[in-house]
């Protein structure tokens, strides 16, 4: 049984509830951040006026194409790292592939509601369409190709969460800022596990780099191709 992190709430300290909980057990659901209604648009042309509760017809096709790409992101990376449990290095690895792994699934329910939101009739469509994609599909692929890639051992992991996962923290905290409130509510509390992500990858890089030296000054030979340990 693994202590997995289990949101409890969407206020500070209701993110990260540490518990004995058994996988069937994790608790899913869909977290937004309270809604602000003094909040206004911090930027752009419409700088002032209160957040769009409803998107205008004016932006409708270009926030669809962003939020359809960026949920396409969450299933696509479970989809990759799903055989990883195979051979984890240990069971300290286990647990953190499971959560994040759990949380890259759980953040769906957001991404449909924005579905919901932004697109109405074409949201269902939109969110049938993501359930049909598969990372690697040949047919129906993933939307963005670093998706599609195959993360078959753990260094490939690790990169994955240090870079990639780096890399959506600040499209998340750029898409928090939006004019769009329910975009911007439901990016706000995912922004809350980006940093457990990249701290998986940033230490599991660490920790290969600190064996790999090890290993180098064990054998005297910086040919790493002739290592075995």
């Amino acid at each position: 049984m693994f202590i997995l992190r289990t949101a409890v709430s969407v206020e500070k300290q209701g993110w990260a509830h540490f518990d004995y909980v058994k996988m069937p057990e994790y608790r899913w659901g869909i977290f937004l951040t309270p809604s602000d209604p003094n909040r206004k648009i911090d930027f752009g042309m419409h700088k002032g006026q209160p957040v769009w509760q409803e998107v205008p017809g004016e932006y409708r096709s270009e926030l669809r194409r962003l939020i359809v790409t960026q949920g396409d992101t969450e299933p696509a990376s479970v989809e990759q790292q799903r055989q990883l449990g195979k051979t984890c290095p240990s069971l300290y690895d286990l647990r953190n592939l499971f959560q994040v792994m759990l949380r890259k699934g759980d953040t769906c329910g957001p991404w449909f509601i924005c579905y919901k939101h932004t697109l109405g009739r074409d949201g269902r469509e939109e969110a049938e369409s993501l359930l049909e994609r598969h990372s690697g599909d040949q047919d129906k692929p993933r939307i963005l190709g670093a998706f599609n890639e195959k993360t078959s051992d753990w260094l490939s992991f690790f990169m994955f969460t240090y870079f990639t996962d780096r890399d959506g923290k600040f499209q998340l905290a750029s898409l928090s800022e939006s004019a769009f409130d329910p975009l911007s509510r439901s990016c706000r509390f995912m922004l809350t596990e980006e940093a457990h992500h990249m701290f998986v990858g940033e230490s599991g890089v660490g920790r290969v780099i600190q064996r790999t030296c090890e290993l180098m000054n064990e054998y005297k030979t910086d040919e790493l191709e002739n290592m075995e340990e």
